[in-house]
């Protein structure tokens, strides 16, 4: 058995990214377990159970996938959109361990569903299949990156190793798990990559999707069960130490999560200022106000220009 690196004590094991590296494996994985940040996101708006699963495995997504930016102030954006569909927009974004998210959709035809809708039903649409775009904002270069993949797969968990494989062309596993109980939520999440021929920081030299360290590495975080995620009980670090007890593992605390929402009158006015007069004035109301809906918060903002 290998030695490993102590594993940090955790505090609270919720809303807290944990970052962690398996050197001899060339992999690379975050870990996390939202509570108090998707309760307040989820608030925002009166969702239906099955909303709230949804949104709460995209905010999952969404923290595990951002948690992977290195540069400060960089972001991840992720958005499903399936026109028509009873879902129509789900968006969620991460940014220095800023959540937030939020969903459209239509009360009726989310009810024709039943009450446990799968993925596919959810963004059916006449218009054709969904689709699944991850941005990636980096702050040092001004560069944004984007794929767009078909939103396939049983879960918007799979959606995202499809788009690793196809996008990236990063073998990736991720394993999500929401309990939305008796008004508690918790969810937790585990993504693991693999770095062919380099650790974290370093180039890959090339990429093999059926390479054996790999492979050895998705059967060992392939085992985690459901429960383990959203037990409160089961740190994180406790989870990684059962998962690769036999592996040499590094792990490192990440960013603290909250609740993200950057909305503010001084951003919605520099937001206005960029708007000719003539738009401006058929914005306002009998009052002079603009008034500025912000979904993720489900604010009304009054600007007076």
């Amino acid at each position: 058995m290998n030695e490993s690196v102590p594993i940090l004590e955790d505090e609270t094991g919720f809303d807290r990214l944990l970052r962690f590296t398996l050197p001899g494996r060339h992999a690379r994985g975050r870990a996390v377990r939202l509570g108090p940040v998707l309760d307040e996101v989820l608030a925002a708006h009166d969702y239906p159970p099955a909303i709230r699963g949804l949104l709460a495995e995209a905010l999952l997504l969404a923290a595990l996938i951002g948690g992977l930016l290195k540069q400060e102030g960089s972001q991840l954006t992720m958005q499903a959109q399936a026109e028509g569909a009873a879902v129509s927009l789900l968006v969620c974004d991460y940014r220095e361990g800023e959540l937030r998210g939020y969903a459209q959709f239509d009360a009726d035809r989310l009810a024709e569903l039943g009450s446990n809708p799968t993925l596919g039903a959810l963004f059916a649409s006449p218009a054709g299949e969904g689709a699944l775009a991850i941005t990636f904002d980096l702050a040092d270069t001004g560069q944004r990156y984007q794929g767009i993949i078909p939103l396939e797969g049983s879960s918007l968990g799979e959606a995202c190793e499809a788009y690793f494989a196809r996008s990236e062309q990063v073998p990736t596993l991720i394993r999500l798990a929401v309990r939305l109980e008796h008004g508690v939520s918790v969810a937790g999440g585990l993504l693991v990559q693999h770095l062919a021929e380099g650790e974290e920081g370093r180039t890959r030299l090339h990429v093999r999707m059926d390479h054996p360290e790999w492979e050895h590495v998705a059967v060992l975080a392939g085992s985690t069960k459901h429960d383990e995620l959203v037990d409160p009980g089961l740190s994180l670090e406790a989870l990684l130490w059962r998962l690769f007890h036999e592996e040499r593992v590094r792990v490192e605390r990440g960013a603290r999560l909250l609740r993200g929402c950057r909305c503010t009158i001084e951003h919605y006015e520099r937001v206005l200022e960029r708007f000719p007069e003539e738009d401006l004035a058929e914005m306002r109301d009998e009052e002079g106000l603009i008034l500025v809906d912000c979904a993720f918060c489900s604010r009304i903002f009054e600007i007076r220009r």
